[in-house]
């Protein structure tokens, strides 16, 4: 893209002037290490305020990080944690942690190694991180939403008083992912870098839930959607033979399962779906019970007790866990103690399809990390830098999309820096 008149002068810029486009966390965060570096930063979003998704997303507790290992927390990456790696190194849980109480927001470990801030609520971080950045000097643009560029290589924004064009040095796109469009995060912007031949991958929903196969019978339906399931422990097979195993809770739904522990299997149930039409994820009802033990116990006279009696009494299966075992097996099997035992500790759910991608916490797609080079720039698009969920990785939720993010907002403004330091290209 050409870059701005504003620079051609005969004294030349020491710093961009930046345009960053997109509000959420990886447009704040490389605003503030431009900022902070003095470039002169307009931030534009489309919405009336920025950090919609943010905030909403910290509605429940807002889960910042995780304190596992680093290793084991770039692992949660899969096929893309090689290329998120140094986005991670430079700025990991810990740093993210601190990063939060500089700005006097304390926060905790939770049982699950998940980090909240202390009062659990994502307003307060925000209201801090805003008072900084207009402090650094960030002109912040809300109800202007990107439309490409002109012919002159403008951005071109529609505003309230009507269209106009900005020029900057450099432009960082941060515009999210095509899950939660209420908020902003519609993935429009897909089409006009595809258009501008920029390498694209088109957009599937990550950790979201999924349909069952012939959906739920009335009365499971009726009875128990929206109730927990758990302790349970899942488990899916992958294309080598091999299987990846979890404990957690997930929520029966109307149309099939989500939450926590079906996110964290997401990407692999979807790939799945599209391969073969259908995926199976298999669980164990009770996680803490070696099968042996589980079998020895169904098989204990039961006298004139009912099955759902006698279950109640010698492993506490009742209520939902029982329900979902006269769902998948029918009552002739559940009748067979070696059958009922083995559903116990490996239940299959056939899954057909996940749901819409605007239920979606998050998207799968975008641009290619391919596309970019190791400034985060797009190398058919010089002076374009592209950051955060719009970028083609995922991750499951537990304080991984946000700090991955934050962490590539601040490796992108970086970049920015290093880009226009070294002569620009």
């Amino acid at each position: 893209m050409p870059l701005s008149s504003a620079c051609l002068a005969p004294r030349p810029c020491s710093l961009p002037r930046v345009a960053v486009v997109g509000g959420g966390p990886a447009g704040l965060m490389a605003a503030e290490v431009l900022a902070e570096a003095g470039a002169p930063v307009d931030l534009y979003d489309a919405m009336p305020s920025v950090g919609r998704k943010f905030l909403l997303a910290g509605r429940g507790g807002l889960n910042l990080t995780h304190s596992e290992p680093v290793e084991r927390f770039i692992a949660r990456y899969a096929e893309r944690a090689d290329e998120v790696r140094p986005w991670i190194e430079a700025f990991g849980p810990q740093a993210l942690r601190d990063w939060v109480h500089a700005l006097g927001i304390t926060t905790f470990v939770g049982t699950s190694g998940r980090v909240f801030p202390t009062d659990m609520k994502a307003a307060p971080l925000l209201r801090a991180w805003l008072q900084r950045l207009r402090a650094s000097g960030v002109q912040v643009h809300t109800r202007h939403r990107w439309q490409g560029w002109d012919e002159a290589g403008r951005l071109r924004m529609a505003s309230p008083e009507g269209e106009h064009v900005i020029d900057a040095d450099a432009v960082v796109l941060a515009l999210g992912g095509a899950s939660w469009a209420r908020l902003g995060s519609d993935g429009s912007w897909l089409p006009e870098l595809a258009r501008r031949g920029v390498d694209v991958a088109r957009f599937k929903p990550a950790n979201c839930g999924f349909d069952v196969a012939g959906g739920w019978s009335p009365f499971l339906r009726g009875r128990f959607a929206g109730q927990p399931v758990k302790p349970v422990a899942a488990s899916v097979s992958l294309p080598h033979g091999a299987a990846v195993r979890q404990q957690g809770e997930f929520v029966l739904t109307d149309t099939g399962v989500e939450g926590s522990l079906i996110y964290a299997f997401a990407a692999r149930l979807r790939d799945a779906i599209e391969r073969e039409g259908r995926a199976t994820l298999t669980l164990d009802l009770l996680p803490d019970h070696p099968p042996e033990q589980v079998l020895e116990k169904v098989r204990r006279p039961r006298g004139p007790r009912s099955w759902p009696t006698h279950l109640k009494s010698v492993l506490n299966i009742h209520g939902l866990k029982l329900a979902l075992l006269y769902e998948v097996l029918g009552a002739e099997r559940m009748e067979d103690p070696l059958q009922l035992a083995l559903a116990l500790k490996a239940l299959p759910l056939t899954l057909v399809a996940p749901r819409p991608m605007d239920e979606a916490i998050s998207t799968a797609g975008g641009v290619r990390l391919e596309a970019m080079d190791g400034h985060g720039m797009l190398k058919d698009l010089p002076g374009v830098f592209c950051a955060g969920e719009m970028l083609d990785w995922e991750a499951p939720t537990g304080g991984y999309l946000l700090t991955a993010a934050m962490a590539n907002g601040r490796w992108v403004g970086r970049g920015v820096l290093q880009w226009w330091q070294s002569g620009r290209g």
